[in-house]
């Protein structure tokens, strides 16, 4: 285990009620830091308390958008102990981002221990509550104050911690989707697959499109022939057609999922066929015309499963045979959020002890 220098906030922050969070409204005390140069590589973690960074306005982050994050939970388990959920999936992830975005890549057990040391720092900000977390935002972004389009030569590595509520406060009610049939989020060859803000920059005048006429978010089609399906908002998405599980194969224009990854290895254990292809609009509304479409929904860390209850396309529309979440999603959620939160086990070695419930292991 690495040694971070350690700076205490002296002003400490009321820790606001629970049933009042907002997902990435409120932030910790303190936050980690470390910087990048070519002679020293990354050097110098530190956590410091939470403020304002100072950076130039040439900073080639607001120019050229040369920039990677990750999101991930620490979870409050039964006994007062904290623990993260497959956090070194995240690190690789950050890791591969990196090399896309021509980012010198952070090792991934720095990144795992560099969590860690933040989050036994700021434990007393895990909730407690049921269906509450604490999300950790780590992100690269380079520095160099210089104009021009090139890698930089300097970056600075950030973690920032904000507790969140329960995703769902009033039940995992289902969404209603459109299919997006002019912009697209991302394309084979490009970024699709690294966790860089570009690819939500793209997403937002749909999203906003999709709300204006009565839909939540959108469902994305390929950006090369514009019919295969890919995401939906900025999660992966599954559907149960038959008695099989399908989800849009990784083509290097989806993000690989570690709550998609999750999906998949359980609903393999519990004898679900899946299927990761490509997967045509034309098939899945033909799927709902038949009956065969029963459940649709999607995955990611904030939510971990977001029921889909409504699909709208050229006209054309699928509405859940429920009106609430089916019972396939159901079990994912219950199955991925008992391990996340420790009530129920642990047999895949996902989950990795944090803090205890003193701050320290």
């Amino acid at each position: 285990m690495r040694h971070f220098s350690v700076q205490l906030s002296p002003d400490r922050k009321p820790k606001p009620e629970v049933s009042t969070l907002r997902f990435g409204k409120s932030f910790t005390d303190h936050m980690f830091l470390m910087d990048y140069d070519p002679e020293r590589l990354w050097h110098d973690g530190r956590i410091v308390p939470y403020g304002p960074l100072s950076l130039e306005p040439a900073a080639m982050v607001f120019h050229y958008a040369q920039e990677v994050f990750e999101g991930l939970k620490a979870y409050r388990r039964p006994d007062g102990a904290v623990q993260l959920f497959r956090p070194m999936d995240n690190a690789l992830r950050l890791r591969d981002s990196c090399v896309r975005m021509g980012i010198p890549p952070l090792e991934p057990e720095l990144m795992v221990e560099a969590v860690k040391a933040l989050v036994e720092v700021e434990e007393s900000w895990v909730p407690d509550a049921p269906g509450a977390s604490l999300y950790l935002r780590p992100f690269i972004i380079a520095v160099d104050p210089a104009l021009g389009v090139h890698a930089s030569r300097t970056y600075l590595f950030v973690i920032i911690a904000c507790p969140v509520g329960a995703y769902y406060p009033n039940g995992l009610a289902p969404v209603r989707i459109y299919v997006e049939d002019e912009d697209v989020r991302a394309v084979r060859g490009g970024t699709g697959y690294a966790k860089c803000g570009g690819n939500y920059a793209a997403s937002i005048r749909a999203g906003e499109r999709a709300q204006a006429v009565g839909y939540d978010q959108v469902l994305w089609l390929d950006g090369v022939e514009r019919k295969y399906i890919e995401e939906v908002g900025s999660m992966n998405v599954m559907f149960r057609i038959g008695g099989r599980v399908v989800t849009p194969k990784l083509t290097g224009s989806v993000l690989p999922g570690v709550t998609r990854r999750s999906c998949i290895r359980l609903l393999e254990d519990w004898g679900v066929p899946v299927e990761e292809r490509l997967l045509p609009a034309r098939e899945l509304f033909d799927a709902a015309q038949s009956g065969e479409l029963t459940e649709a929904w999607g995955t990611g860390t904030a939510a971990v499963i977001s029921p889909i209850g409504e699909l709208a396309w050229m006209g054309e529309r699928w509405t859940t045979p429920r009106g609430d979440i089916g019972p396939l999603a159901r079990r994912l959620y219950d199955t991925l959020t008992g391990i996340q939160w420790g009530t129920l086990p642990d047999p895949y070695g996902w989950t990795v002890p944090c803090a205890s419930a003193s701050g320290m292991l």
